[in-house]
């Protein structure tokens, strides 16, 4: 998928650890084979050029269709499965494939803690250690190498961090009505949220609307908070993000 993959496992039996990072590590890799649109032989663009029916791909195409789908739906077309007039999943492939990630990390017996991050998006599971909540740090697009913020799991079970913007990967975010890159006073939208699925997907649909249709839309999702960085260096937040610093 073009990233790096990270993990954090706490507890449970080394041995039994190894062996289930080295199946998740595979099972990214064939995320990539199915979904990716870069590769010809890859069952989205098979799907796409017509060789295949979404019924003769692996069942997880035709779960990924049906998230976007939702996604799709719930963010008034903001976020979108199609690029150009073509299928393209890849917006919700990568939250998906970390969160599928962590969770099968999460069922290993003694496992306490999982944190699964893909290209800076983050999947959080459980604690990782006693009286210890995940922390994230969330870097400030207008200063290299500093934080605007510090999330905290703290008295959760699961959570979720995803951000959308131009820092890291210039402008690759796509207007749905336009079909061309979203020009709004956005340079980065942070989501937090429990699964990072949906996380991944609100942070790009919000980022296309820009800060205050973005930041109306984001208060609106139940147990959705949210940080927005405009070009000009003005922060704005959902009223409950305050609660998820630390």
């Amino acid at each position: 998928m073009g990233t790096v993959f990270s993990f954090d496992v706490r507890g449970g039996d080394p041995g039994a650890v190894k062996s289930a990072l080295e199946e998740a590590v595979t099972g990214l890799h064939r995320v990539d084979e199915v979904f990716s649109t870069y590769r010809d032989d890859s069952q989205v663009s098979r799907l796409v050029s017509g060789e295949l029916t979404v019924e003769r791909c692996d069942p997880e195409v035709a779960e990924v269709l049906e998230l976007g789908a939702e996604a799709e739906r719930l963010s008034e077309g903001w976020f979108s499965t199609s690029y150009e007039g073509r299928l393209d999943p890849t917006g919700i492939v990568k939250g998906w494939s970390v969160e599928r990630a962590a969770r099968r990390l999460a069922k290993i017996p003694g496992v306490t803690g999982v944190s699964v991050n893909g290209g800076g998006d983050v999947q959080l599971l459980g604690v990782p250690g006693a009286q210890r909540p995940w922390r994230v740090g969330v870097s400030d697009p207008l200063r290299p190498g500093g934080l605007a913020a510090v999330i905290s799991a703290a008295g959760l079970d699961e959570l979720a961090v995803a951000t959308s913007g131009t820092a890291e990967r210039g402008a690759h975010i796509v207007d749905p009505r336009t079909g061309r890159s979203a020009v709004t006073d956005l340079v980065a939208v942070t989501v937090v949220a429990p699964q990072l699925t949906w996380a991944d997907c609100w942070a790009t649909a919000a980022f296309a609307m820009g800060s205050r249709q973005g930041l109306r839309w984001l208060e609106s999702l139940p147990d959705v908070e949210a940080l927005l960085i405009t070009a000009g260096d003005e922060v704005r937040c959902t009223g409950g993000l305050a609660s998820r610093l630390g």
